[in-house]
């Protein structure tokens, strides 16, 4: 479970930093006599899982919320049903992508970094596992960080308490920083040693070594399917290297694998979407059309576990990117999201076994693995029906129809819903699935395209401008209409 926050709070009050991804306060922290270096491994893991994970399934400060008030609005699981300023119209204020950019540098991948350079062989504490889980939470941090942005600060980050400190790093192409997380994922995997060292303060695996060695190859996975299109020959050998050796590569077998933060039933680490909706009392929120047209067409029944009823004993989504004179009159009649999600000690999901069948299902379909896409497409569905507490429904794989790229994205989409930063990835990849036509009612900025990327912090224009605009050069454009490299 998540530690306390304002334990937090007080221990790690020198460690924080307000500035940019490699600044010279790193150098002043280096040095202070209260050198948070010297901070153990159990307390500086905890604190860098839960911020990390809090920033990318939403966070509750407004006008930052990267998945409420960005992905899952952007992916039409949600929509506004007022401010539909504040992104469902494609609209985010600087803070959006400042602070989720400070936050998953400073808050995770230095904490990370100290985590693995303080446990490491040559460190003070040497241990395996934690270095091990530390490299696995750095690679998905990472990854995060170059979906959401594209080029970003990666070989010379972290950089600025070094002997020879970067204080303005370099930006790498997001090729080369898939290269190092794949790389590094292996790594990882490596360093992990069941009946190893222990660790505690374990908020995702409960110190079970073994599911994080699962979790590093599923990532793995998951990392060279969705580069496959572009580097074909390297995404097929990584395949092949993990699928043909379960005994060294295991991956997750089960809904029992899933990585996830499990919050807890009280404040403060209860749920983020609890914190701003039932703590908070934010009603901003509803169902979107788009899902509760798809699943109620393939008679889904997760819908049950999605979304409320309304007063008519039915379920009704509203469009997205309505404006609030419109969006409000659908209030009394709109579905909202259930206690499933709301609730105080709702999960916070990483990734799982339904995701991970519906990667091989991909990847069969595609020939980049030597199988036949039909046992990876209905463990995917049954994976994800079981993880929502349902059996899937006798007809549904008829109901569904033939398996092609498109169903095993569509059913991926249906799968991953509330994960909707890795959902919005997905489609930014694949252009799916197809949604319907829009509103017309509806009125977006950005010239009409769902985001495609966040913009780069206006910190990095005051403080690394040279070298921001070597990666900008690299993206195409400091916009959120430039396609990332490994869209298809």
């Amino acid at each position: 479970m998540k530690l306390n926050k304002i334990i937090y709070s007080l221990t790690f009050i020198g460690l924080l930093s307000s500035v940019s991804s490699c600044t010279a306060d790193f150098d002043e922290m280096n040095t202070d006599p209260n050198n948070p270096t010297s901070i153990s491994a159990q307390y500086l893991f905890p604190y860098a899982v839960e911020k990390t994970v809090d920033r990318y399934w939403g966070g509750n400060t407004r006008f930052e919320r990267l998945n409420l008030d960005g992905a899952m609005l952007w992916i039409q699981y949600l929509a506004r049903n007022i401010y539909s300023n504040e992104g469902d119209n494609y609209g985010i204020t600087p803070t959006f992508y400042n602070n989720t950019w400070k936050s998953l540098y400073n808050d995770g991948l230095l904490n990370f970094q100290r985590i693995i350079t303080e446990t490491g062989e040559k460190g003070k504490t040497p241990n395996k596992n934690y270095e091990g889980a530390a490299l696995v939470m750095r690679s998905w941090t990472f990854s995060l960080l170059t979906d959401l942005y594209g080029a970003i600060p990666y070989t010379e980050a972290l950089k600025g308490a070094e002997t020879t400190p970067v204080y303005t790093p370099s930006y790498d192409s997001m090729d080369k920083v898939y290269a190092g997380i794949l790389a590094d994922l292996k790594l990882a995997n490596e360093k992990l040693t069941i009946g190893g060292p222990a660790i505690s303060g374990d908020i995702i695996y409960n110190g079970d070594i073994l599911k994080w060695k699962k979790f590093a190859n599923s990532l793995r996975l998951r990392l060279a399917n969705r580069q496959a299109a572009k580097k074909s020959a390297e995404s097929r050998a990584i395949m092949k290297e993990i699928l043909s050796d379960p005994a060294k590569y295991p991956i997750f077998t089960s809904n029992a694998d899933n990585a996830l933060l499990a919050n807890t039933a009280t404040r403060p680490s209860n749920n983020e979407w609890n914190e701003v909706m039932i703590v908070g009392s934010r009603t901003d929120w509803s169902i979107s059309k788009t899902v509760v047209d798809k699943l109620t067409a393939l008679g889904d029944t997760r819908l049950s576990v999605f979304a409320t009823k309304n007063k008519a004993g039915g379920y009704e989504g509203i469009p997205n990117g309505l404006p609030d004179a419109i969006a409000t009159t659908y209030l009394s009649s709109a579905s909202v999201l259930t206690d499933y999600f709301t609730k105080a000690n709702a999960p916070s999901i990483i990734m799982t076994f339904s995701e991970l069948n519906f990667i091989l299902a991909e990847a069969a379909l595609d020939g980049d693995i030597d199988a036949k896409p039909d046992d990876f497409f209905k463990k995917g569905i049954d994976a994800s029906f079981s993880q929502f507490g349902l059996t899937t429904p006798t007809d549904y794989l008829k109901t569904v129809g033939e398996i092609t790229k498109e169903s095993v994205i569509e059913q991926k989409w249906i799968a991953l819903f509330g994960q909707g930063v890795e959902a919005w990835t997905e489609y930014r990849r694949t252009g799916l699935p197809k949604f319907s036509p829009r509103d017309p009612r509806a009125v977006f900025e950005n010239d009409g395209i769902i985001p495609t990327r966040l913009p780069y912090p206006t910190t990095e224009y005051s403080l690394n401008k040279a070298k921001l605009d070597e990666g900008i050069k690299l993206v195409g454009a400091d916009n959120m209409k430039a396609k990332l490299w490994w869209a298809e």
